[in-house]
């Protein structure tokens, strides 16, 4: 990090103000040109500082962080002793005065080792959970530590899974930073081959803070199916979509593009269950689960009660046509108006009750017409 002459105190003032504040890690452009403190990201701990640069980094530009305690106490060193001063042509460099302290001070070293042991304990703890909570299980735990601890540049680890007499597997991709020995979890590479299928077909996941896909969403997204989840723009505002893979459009990296369907859409899931005869659709515990199954892109077995008689069949939300798609128990597909059969009986069945009530009540109103006294007459 290199900054202007004239900016030392500003800088050096603006570093204490962030400590008070409880930050205690500055993330920089590590370039030849001086950054200003508003070019400056400060964190409260390390692995946040480690993930803004791994997330800005690109193959031209290389963000680094520091411990703000050390910039801070290089340059007050400075300030007492100008001999540890480094600077050329009006830029101070900090980084190389921070690497000097280091050096004078074999405690701070050590500190420092143990420092980076906390963190890296603290790396594999966060990815660990990171690749449970993505539907990887336990057992790529001692793979992942065993992988970190050689400390290459980027490895991979491999998942396999059956999803009915469809295989599964899972490349998990992992790198290492550009600024230091922290790795991060940035995607999972799918292949899925179908029994009958003579070819196996394959897309790539990528991990985010928000909206990640777990493998068995991945698997129904690839099966066709629409899942729905809580997703975040680019500006970290949250939103609601439907997301479906689009299997006639790829991207440049090979992949099927993926389709939203916003809140905007008026997809209604809960209002279209209510269209088919469920069993239990009114027990409030059963419908919740069964939305959240839905809402999975699962395709959950329920029970249709049809002139008396139940019958098992599949559901499978369609937000595209604002529909639900129903399957019978070989997963055939079944007509709307089939699958809707028993409701619509019910409604005809209610209607012509109404329509029988109104009848006799006209002929019974006609009657009472017919036998009522005109005025002036006598019986």
């Amino acid at each position: 990090m290199k900054i202007r002459a004239s900016d030392y105190k500003e800088i050096l003032d603006y570093l204490l103000k962030q400590r008070w504040e409880g930050n205690e890690f500055v993330a920089f452009l590590d370039d030849s040109v001086a950054v200003s403190k508003e070019d400056m990201q400060c964190f409260g701990d390390d692995y946040q500082a480690a993930e803004f640069c791994h997330e800005l980094s690109t193959d031209y530009d290389t963000y680094s962080f520091m411990g703000i305690r050390s910039v801070y106490r290089s340059m007050s060193e400075a300030l007492q002793d100008p001999s540890l001063r480094v600077e050329k042509d009006g830029l101070v460099d900090i980084s190389t005065m921070v690497t000097a302290m280091y050096q004078r001070m074999d405690e701070k070293i050590l500190v420092n080792n143990q420092n980076n042991k906390v963190m890296n304990e603290k790396n594999f703890e966060y990815l660990n959970d990171r690749v449970k909570t993505t539907g990887f299980g336990n057992n790529l735990e001692n793979d992942l530590k065993e992988n970190m601890q050689k400390q290459a540049d980027k490895f991979s680890l491999t998942f396999k899974d059956e999803y009915g007499k469809d295989k599964v597997e899972a490349t998990l991709n992992f790198k290492k930073s550009q600024s230091g020995d922290m790795y991060f979890f940035n995607s999972y590479d799918v292949k899925v081959q179908r029994e009958k299928a003579e070819n196996a077909m394959q897309q790539t996941f990528y991990i985010n803070d928000k909206g990640t896909i777990n493998i068995t969403e991945a698997y129904n997204l690839m099966s066709g199916r629409s899942i729905n989840k809580e997703l975040e723009t680019k500006f970290g505002e949250s939103y609601n979509a439907w997301i479906k893979l689009d299997f006639k459009q790829t991207d440049d990296n090979g992949n099927h593009k993926q389709v939203q369907f916003g809140e905007k859409y008026g997809y209604d899931l809960e209002a279209e269950l209510k269209k088919y005869p469920i069993k239990g659709i009114e027990i409030e515990q059963y419908r919740s689960e069964l939305l959240d199954s839905l809402k999975k892109g699962n395709a959950p077995e329920v029970t249709f009660i049809k002139d008396g008689a139940e019958t098992k069949q599949h559901l499978e939300a369609n937000p595209q046509y604002k529909n639900i798609s129903v399957y019978d128990e070989d997963m055939r597909r079944v007509s709307v108006r089939q699958s809707q059969g028993e409701k619509q009986s019910e409604g005809k069945e209610q209607s012509s009750k109404q329509e029988t009530t109104k009848g006799q009540a006209a002929e019974e109103g006609a009657g009472a017409q017919k036998d009522k006294p005109k005025r002036g007459q006598h019986i």
